[in-house]
């Protein structure tokens, strides 16, 4: 049962994702979650996430004329292999809602 209710999570908020980011939701049979003029876009939720709390330390430390980031870093990879979190606010700002 809990592997259902995982699966309709997950599917929600595909099509949240899709519709706000005026994308279509593909699913699981075309590779990519939602396909966008712009951005090959992997859609994951949650009901936990370590990354919110560092988020909100980004926010907290963040001054008022700048967009927080959180960039994650693994151990022994390269830098190019980084990955920027952003929240959608803030990324939709930032793109001036290109979508």
């Amino acid at each position: 049962m809990t592997t259902n209710r995982n699966r309709q999570r997950g599917k929600a908020a595909e099509r949240a994702v899709a519709k706000r980011m005026n994308g279509k939701r593909v699913g699981i049979m075309g590779g990519q979650d939602v396909e966008h003029e712009l951005f090959s876009i992997e859609v994951k939720s949650r009901k936990a996430f370590v990354a919110g709390d560092w988020m909100s330390q980004a926010v907290r430390n963040c001054p008022e004329d700048k967009t927080p980031l959180v960039v994650v870093h693994v151990s022994g990879q390269r830098h190019t292999e980084d990955m920027v979190i952003m929240r959608m606010k803030d990324f939709e700002d930032f793109l001036g809602k290109v979508f």
